[in-house]
């Protein structure tokens, strides 16, 4: 075990021996400090901590070391600015690792650790929650027999102020951090010291981001290659945002057609005909209908023939569950808070925005939005107690820390020098990069990153079609959390691991066109 000490705040007093020969004063009473009043906590910058555990998967028995701690971020005079906490999971019957590959896995929020994909989807230990996701008690974690750990070794990382890492003081400049771009600088940093560390150069190297971390994990695949001369093997995103790609206008509010369908099919409360159809049967229908009628008529605005009108809002109405009337009222265009509301009004519920499987229950059944977010709401409820258990009885690491499931990292710059062109920023760095594939992985029932848009995505990021050989998609029955429902989390962890060995190179094979 090795520990470096690095503190935020050092107070040290000292006495002159002249001092020591004066009377001493009486001692001051103790300060008393006011309820709730914060105590001042050490900031260990840079620490590691390294247990050794086994689990089974695909039925055989895997040895694997875990490493929990920090690691500094500098700044442009060598200076530690923060502390960036992460988990690194190590098979360690592998002797030669320049064929083993590493996932570098992040989260999104911005402001979220990477606690969600490490304790439900890729990791060796999973939450306990029942086969759909939902919360179980008595809170615990135990084996995940579908985690990647058996093909590839992986760390998750707590961008600053998230999970336990923080800034080194008040004093620190947060522009370095909260920021598109300057999320993705620091980040990029600390991965090249990460790996130069761990002696990782040579393995095939794989980014996985979820929610805002796609725009994080997108942006760093160019970053990596162009300022650290690291080229990457694979991309994978889970539940993408629109990572900078403007789809404001018709094209937005047309695209969220086919996630309406999809949740009023789960609920049924679709048209009989519909409804007997499967999912992905029911769907391309739907898709078409957006991308072929539905843009071009939203796009003629008022000089839409009324009749054309009329029977646009039927349309929408049999594919979203929603009354023609309600339609017409919204001039074809259904705001997603609106349909959370407004599909199961009748029946007293809501549903989720992250995930519309979950129910939500308001205080008054009018309204254009829901009070909460159901499925949120439920996650933390299911994450929270298993994670700071996990860290603290299970791995050791013991802190005064607060684990931020969700950090102040708040605002977070978005223009500027922080103008989000991750989206490009990846094609650019696939362009550039014959080794680099892409996989993006969707739920359905998602309405934040919705399957339809996260399609989209590619058609716009790859307008020539020259690289959509190396772009593959794969659609599961949950929400933005897909893992969360057990048949998915396998069939997510498997196509992984299918991603895995597809984008890492033959021997012999060059990166060239």
């Amino acid at each position: 075990m090795k520990q470096i000490f690095i503190m935020a705040m050092l107070s040290i007093a000292t006495l002159s021996p002249l001092a020591a020969q004066k009377p001493v004063p009486p001692a001051p009473k103790p300060e008393i400090k006011a309820a709730g009043e914060p105590k001042p906590v050490k900031l260990i910058l840079d620490s590691t901590t390294t247990l050794n555990h086994t689990v089974t998967i695909k039925g055989a028995k895997i040895p694997y070391s875990v490493t929990v701690g920090t690691q500094p971020v500098w700044d442009e005079a060598g200076k530690a600015i923060a502390g960036v906490f992460y988990t690194y999971y190590e098979r360690s019957d592998i002797k030669d690792r320049k064929t083993r590959p590493l996932v570098i896995s992040f989260n999104g929020g911005p402001g979220t650790a990477s606690v969600w994909m490490h304790m439900a989807y890729t990791g060796p230990k999973l939450l306990n929650v029942d086969s759909e996701g939902y919360p179980l008690m008595p809170y615990s974690v135990k084996e995940n027999p579908n985690s990647i750990l058996d093909i590839a070794d992986i760390i998750y990382i707590d961008p600053v102020n998230t999970g336990y890492s923080r800034m080194a003081g008040k004093d620190v400049p947060k522009s370095k951090f909260f920021g598109v771009n300057a999320d993705i600088k620091y980040l990029a940093d600390w991965l090249n010291t990460f790996v130069s560390r761990k002696n990782r150069w040579l393995s095939p190297k794989y980014l996985i981001g979820e929610s805002y971390g796609t725009n994080r994990v997108s942006g760093l695949a160019l970053e990596l290659q162009n300022a650290n001369w690291m080229y990457l093997n694979g991309v994978v995103l889970v539940s993408p945002t629109n990572l900078g790609i403007d789809r404001k206008g018709p094209v937005g509010s047309a695209n969220m057609l086919p996630y309406y369908a999809a949740t009023a099919w789960h609920h049924k409360v679709l048209a009989t005909d519909l409804q007997q159809k499967d999912l992905v049967q029911m769907l391309p229908e739907v898709e078409q209908f957006t991308t072929n009628e539905l843009i071009p008529a939203l796009a003629m605005g008022g000089a839409l023939d009324p009749a054309k009108r009329k029977a646009m809002a039927t349309k929408i109405a049999r594919f979203s569950g929603l009354s023609e009337k309600v339609v017409m009222e919204h001039n074809l265009m259904i705001p997603p808070q609106f349909f959370w509301k407004e599909l199961l009004r009748d029946k007293g519920f809501t549903v989720g925005r992250l995930d519309s499987r979950y129910l939500g229950i308001d205080k008054e059944d009018s309204g254009d939005r829901p009070d909460y977010a159901a499925e949120l709401t439920s996650w933390l409820h299911s994450f929270t107690p298993p994670i700071n258990y996990y860290f603290r009885e299970v791995l050791g690491y013991k802190t005064d820390l607060k684990y931020f499931m969700f950090g102040p990292v708040h605002p977070w710059s978005r223009s500027g020098e922080d103008t989000d062109k991750t989206g490009e920023n990846l094609r650019q760095a696939m362009a550039q990069n014959p080794y680099l594939h892409l996989l993006v992985q969707s739920g359905y029932y998602d309405g934040a990153c919705d399957y339809f848009n996260a399609q989209n995505n590619m058609w716009q990021m790859d307008p020539s079609g020259k690289l959509k050989a190396r772009m593959d998609w794969k659609g599961y029955r949950s929400g933005h959390m897909m893992y969360l429902r057990q048949e998915d989390l396998v069939s997510a962890n498997n196509d992984l691991r299918d991603f895995i060995k597809k984008a890492t190179p033959k021997p012999g094979q060059p990166a060239k066109y």
